[in-house]
């Protein structure tokens, strides 16, 4: 039986509730065993201290560990606060780079995915004035693969992958910007060299992700954090999951924070974490 492993995230956030009412749901395939790691004991709801945090990394810890013997066959992690895991000397960005760096894995990405929008990112956690310097054709490449090989795997035989333009109207012919000509256009031309997948673009960056929540895309490729979550958190923030593209085992989670000012309060809505288990089974 296919063992899924799912990690409390930060006690003092909503991560405890939302795993209960998931598991208590009865809306999650049957054929699997749950196991959750972490220490819901060690914070107090609402008020997250280095106690709590180092929970949080500690059930992560076990999570790897889980992963690596082969005990478990993929992962659902509950939201930390990236804050308290720095204070602790957590050296990465986030969980995301975090499972990459523990499995050796260089070629990772972030995707994020709900029943209207799915959204890869090119760059993930940078800041905005870094984006146009960390761009480039093998990332973008990179991304648009690990996205179409995302795809394929939940039965999308032909994908069809809109990329982002990175300046307004996708830079129009160097007026704006001359990242779309010397970057996004020439990697888009040898992805679809690749044969994967149909991918589209620069595609105008206020416009693109309504054309692909009607249909007309598969996925689309963002070239930094926020122009691709706030469209999806938009559409789908109540069913949005986070996956980690490129590990050995599939690792998702659901896609909104700790919400540490309504934890333990009983109004934490379990359906992210509930789509997050599902696909982590999917996956699986």
């Amino acid at each position: 039986m296919p063992r899924i492993v799912i990690t409390l995230g930060d006690p003092a956030g909503i991560g405890p509730e939302v795993v209960d009412l998931a598991l208590a749901s009865g809306r999650l395939p049957e054929g699997f065993e749950f196991a959750v790691l972490g220490d819901r004991h060690a914070g107090t709801p609402g008020k997250p201290d280095a106690r709590s945090a180092a929970a949080a990394l500690a059930a992560l810890d076990a999570a790897v560990a889980e992963l690596q013997s082969g005990r478990a066959h993929a992962v659902v992690t509950g939201p930390v606060s990236k804050e308290g895991l720095q204070d602790l000397g957590f050296p990465y960005p986030g969980q995301t780079e975090y499972f990459a760096h523990a499995f050796g894995v260089e070629n990772f990405g972030m995707l994020l995915t709900g029943s209207q929008l799915t959204v890869a990112l090119a760059t993930i956690h940078e800041p905005l004035s870094k984006v146009p310097g960390l761009l480039s054709i093998e990332g973008i490449q990179r991304t648009g693969l690990l996205t179409a090989a995302f795809l394929k795997r939940r039965g999308i035989s032909h994908p069809r992958i809109a990329v982002a333009g990175l300046n307004p109207h996708s830079g129009e012919n160097g007026a704006f910007g001359y990242e779309e000509m010397r970057i996004i256009s020439p990697a888009i031309r040898l992805l679809n060299e690749s044969g994967q997948a149909v991918f589209s673009g620069p595609g105008v960056p206020d416009a693109i992700f309504r054309d692909a929540a009607r249909g007309g895309f598969d996925a689309v490729v963002a070239m930094y954090h926020d122009q691709g979550l706030i469209p999806l958190k938009l559409l789908d923030f109540d069913n949005a999951v986070n996956v980690t593209l490129g590990l050995p085992k599939p690792r998702t989670s659901p896609d909104h924070g700790t919400a540490f000012s309504i934890a333990g309060k009983g109004l934490a809505d379990p359906s992210s974490m509930i789509s997050a288990i599902r696909l982590a089974c999917e996956l699986a």
